[in-house]
């Protein structure tokens, strides 16, 4: 079992989430081997909560100091107005898991007011797999913990993406139609770290242009894709208003997408590099509470940077290339990020080649960014 850089707050009630898959109930069952545990997955105990949410406290016996644990909570959102009372009147503590914030978000209770935490867990980060990072296996299949464990991990993610994404949606009733679902998660993956064109998907699928934003949605609230806002504070040019689209790994993202005589290397590999960077900086961002937020930046003339984080510790951009080779082309973004953001520090990450400086920018390849990136987020002394 690999360590996790997650740890959980001390005797204070919070919520996990996070896709399935990304390990959450191996880790909660290491971190609190004595807690009641609770599976609303499993249909006995979710029919009984969900008839009777008030029976939960009859469940947990009178004096529990150890812990209680809701495994996918967002099926019964009901129960969070027991927990919160039981919170109040027992004092006890409570970990609760979601894969789905949809539910959750409607429910009167705010995510109970402040009195959790909210904590988050991503696939497998290369700190945690130590010498069992490689870079092909993080571009082929990602870094879900069954892709590590199954002997024929392209199959696992080809079920992940038929089966639970489609269980997933159909169980939380968040559209009727799963076929027209289906072929939009494949045109999705058409835009891969792309610029999103609501539009142009809801054309391609044959779909009113809502129905396709509100596809978008369901996977953001299922935790598996995020948009990300282009980075415009104190903007001097004029910048593109559209977001820019990631599956939460590179692994899901290759099960989608489809591929055949006309599809390069380049189309399908470039956007999964970048995924894996992506998820990197996600997940060591948030465990080692570095407090960025992120973006891209991208100007109506087309200059571009895949990343921009912003936050306390200063401000980073990073452009991401799968070549060994840096041309000046592949330099223009940064530079011209720069212009306008002289204090940021900027990272050209490329397939290959050696670690050196291009003027103000760092050339490094992806490898040693990946296994130094939580040094990479620190601010300079």
């Amino acid at each position: 079992m690999y360590t996790r850089l997650l740890t959980p707050p001390k005797k204070k009630s919070f919520f996990l989430f996070g896709p399935r898959g990304t390990g959450k109930t191996t880790w909660l069952k290491a971190q609190f081997p004595r807690a009641l545990y609770f599976d609303l997955l499993d249909a006995e105990v979710y029919n009984d909560l969900l008839a009777r949410p008030h029976r939960l406290a009859q469940m947990i016996p009178e004096g529990w100091q150890e812990g209680v644990v809701l495994d996918e909570v967002q099926r019964v959102p009901a129960l969070l107005h027991e927990v919160h009372r039981l919170i109040e009147s027992r004092r006890l503590t409570f970990v609760l898991t979601g894969s789905s914030a949809r539910k959750l978000r409607r429910a009167e209770v705010n995510l109970l007011a402040g009195r959790a935490l909210t904590s988050f867990m991503y696939p497998f980060t290369v700190q945690e797999l130590g010498k069992d990072f490689t870079l092909p296996h993080a571009l082929r299949f990602g870094h879900l913990p069954s892709t590590f464990q199954e002997h024929d991990p392209s199959r696992y993610l080809e079920s992940y993406v038929t089966t639970y994404l489609r269980e997933e949606v159909q169980q939380e009733g968040l559209t009727r139609n799963l076929g027209a679902f289906s072929r939009f998660l494949e045109v999705a993956s058409f835009s891969q770290a792309q610029l999103l064109s609501i539009s142009a998907v809801a054309r391609e699928c044959a779909v009113h242009r809502k129905v396709a934003e509100n596809y978008f949605s369901i996977l953001e609230d299922l935790l598996i894709a995020v948009r990300l806002p282009v980075f415009a504070k104190k903007a001097k040019r004029r910048l593109i208003a559209h977001a820019k689209f990631f599956f939460f790994d590179a692994g899901v993202y290759r099960a989608l997408r489809p591929r055949g005589p006309l599809d390069t290397p380049e189309d399908i590999d470039g956007a999964a590099l970048e995924t894996v960077v992506f998820q990197e900086l996600r997940a060591i961002n948030q465990y080692g509470q570095h407090g960025y937020a992120m973006y891209f930046w991208r100007t109506a003339s087309g200059h571009e940077v895949d990343f921009i984080l912003y936050g306390p510790k200063g401000l980073i951009a990073i452009e991401v290339r799968r070549s060994d080779r840096v041309s000046d082309e592949m330099l223009g973004g940064l530079r011209t990020f720069l212009k306008e953001y002289p204090l940021a520090r900027a990272y050209l990450l490329t397939g290959g080649g050696r670690d050196r400086w291009e003027g103000k920018i760092r050339v490094l390849p992806v490898e040693i960014f990946l296994r130094n990136i939580d040094s990479m987020l620190a601010p300079v002394n």
